[in-house]
């Protein structure tokens, strides 16, 4: 089975999300449509020749690297000017008013994935409480759940809880007034409008002009004192005139650092909610419904579901991706799906997958030997990441001590600040974030912790 233009550029959007920071993905290649798919060549219109140069130039030899290790092929992606649209959308959103505007208001358009509604959302024990809320919310914006926070790692499913939400109100009022965002484009619109002085337009967008504030991964606000600023009294205003919030993040409001009190507080006014891994049976759901979506029933046989299911334990994009590439692969070998081919098709992603399960030890590292593997690969000592020094030679090598004792050990944070010569939790929480913040950003800084972590957790 051949996959469509359309099938291999959503897959490799999923993928690419996994590289590159949502404001990029909304503005530069969300906006991008598939026109062909030819002989090992991708076509892909975008708005205009500006967006095409740059697409051309940063983005192409990504996308093409990561359909090989997607579908295990070459594939070229091109970029052309598509005629009908001679204007690129501002970022996430963009206000684009009817002929004439119901009630005078502007239409805010939202750029959401049709794929991310209720319907297709499969609910397990990892994400009940969430999946319910949203429900709530969407049946009664501003009535229950105000403000509505959902957390959990990355790929697990709160972009597509949130985005549901939209869907569900725009179809039910298509005059709605939705504003989806994420928090990078928060925070750059309010640096554009204090330079460009502009404070007023923007308060009144966001303030006035909507009904449901979305915004997805909350946690980029830490350490942005002036947005931090205007999004607790964006956020005042919408709640006090009962108007739905919703926001995202990779962790509870308390474990984000460098965010303010008063705005924990107000997120923990309504309701936070977990997202996690998903189970084994929860993995076969999800793997069946996009088997269902995909109208694959047929061909994908229950025993390679259950396979893929038992082997792929991370994420819910990871389990769809699966299924695409074992798709294309039977495709090019013309055999059919079975598990022995499944087997064969994702080996890389079965012994990656293995192999981060081999690595955790039958018995935990202690802190101590956390404290000396760090201190050794950073070239400090156990004793210097206990000290009160505050110098950078031993405060980054600290905070990673801290990261990984929180992520190996499951410490609790003030057992973490007591292993660190007595600090205090909120020192632990920001120590974790900064890592986990650099890590995401700096790929020598994640592999030289991926090395402590793997001599930490063999045998």
């Amino acid at each position: 089975m051949e996959l469509s233009a359309q099938e291999t550029w959503s897959r490799l959007l999923e993928q690419a999300r996994l590289e590159l920071s949502e404001a990029t993905m909304r503005t530069w290649l969300e906006p991008a449509e598939p026109v062909a798919l030819d002989n090992g060549c991708l076509i892909v219109s975008a708005p205009d020749q500006f967006a095409v140069e740059w697409n051309e130039s940063k983005h192409a030899q990504l996308l093409s690297r990561l359909a090989f290790q997607t579908f295990g092929a070459p594939l070229d992606v091109v970029f052309q000017v598509q005629a009908e649209r001679t204007q690129r959308p501002q970022m996430d959103f963009f206000v684009a008013p009817p002929p004439t505007p119901p009630s005078g208001a502007a239409r805010m358009a939202t750029p959401l994935n049709h794929r991310y509604t209720f319907e297709t959302f499969v609910i397990g024990k990892s994400n009940e409480l969430a999946a319910a809320a949203a429900h709530a919310v969407a049946e009664a914006p501003g009535k229950t759940y105000n403000p509505l926070f959902i957390y959990g790692a990355t790929g697990l499913g709160k972009t597509h809880l949130m985005q549901a939400i939209a869907h569900a109100l725009v179809e039910r009022n298509p005059t709605s007034r939705v504003v989806y965002m994420g928090a990078e484009q928060f925070i750059n619109e309010v640096i554009e409008s204090i330079h460009g002085r502009t404070m007023p337009e923007f308060r009144r967008r966001y303030r006035s002009e909507s009904d449901i504030f979305l915004v997805d991964d909350v946690h980029f606000l830490e350490g942005k004192e002036m947005t931090q600023e205007e999004f607790f009294h964006t956020f005042n205003a919408l709640h006090e005139s009962g108007r739905q919030i919703v926001v995202t993040s990779d962790r509870a409001p308390k474990e984000i650092p460098g965010l303010e009190a008063r705005l924990v507080s107000r997120f923990e006014w309504g309701l936070v909610a977990d997202i996690g891994a998903p189970d084994l049976e929860h993995r076969i759901a999800i793997l069946r419904k996009k088997a269902a979506q995909e109208h694959l029933e047929l061909t994908i046989p229950d025993d390679v579901l259950r396979f893929i299911a038992e082997n792929m334990r991370s994420s819910v994009r990871e389990l769809e991706g699966c299924i695409i590439k074992l798709l294309l692969f039977a495709s090019l070998k013309h055999r059919e799906v079975t598990v022995e081919l499944a087997r064969e098709a994702l080996s890389d992603k079965i012994q990656q997958s293995q192999g981060v399960l081999s690595q955790l030890p039958t018995a935990a590292p202690t802190v101590d030997r956390v404290q000396e593997v760090v201190a050794r690969r950073w070239g400090v000592t156990p004793e210097g990441l206990r000290s009160k020094s505050r110098t950078k030679t031993v405060t980054v090598p600290r905070q990673v001590a801290m990261f990984l004792a929180r992520d190996l050990l499951g410490m609790q944070l003030v057992e973490i600040g007591q292993a660190f010569g007595g600090r205090d939790h909120s020192t632990v929480i920001h120590s974790v974030g900064k890592v986990e913040h650099q890590m995401r950003r700096d790929r020598p800084f994640r592999e030289r912790i991926e090395l402590a972590r793997r001599e930490l957790s063999a045998p």
